[in-house]
């Protein structure tokens, strides 16, 4: 499942609010962390990822789950 998401987003089949709609009701999506969604985006890598953490107040080890709202909004902004 985890596989197929990240090939979705890389081929932009998928965006930020779509996964974040998704983990509410797949829990292999609820536990994914929030870098390996990050690092799955076009264009986005590691550096990239984690700069966007940092600016976000997101800690590493956050899952998609355990998103506050300031913070899903903040990424959907960006990525849609």
């Amino acid at each position: 499942m985890r596989a197929t998401l990240k090939a979705d987003l890389k081929a932009r089949r998928l965006n930020v609010s779509d996964v974040i709609a998704l983990s509410d009701t797949d829990e292999a999506i609820a536990k994914m962390k929030v870098i390996i969604l990050l690092e799955a985006l076009p264009g986005v890598g590691k550096t990239k990822a984690a700069a966007i953490m940092e600016q976000n107040a997101i800690a590493t080890s956050r899952r998609v789950r355990g998103l506050g709202p300031h913070q899903r909004s903040a990424l959907i902004e960006r990525f849609g």
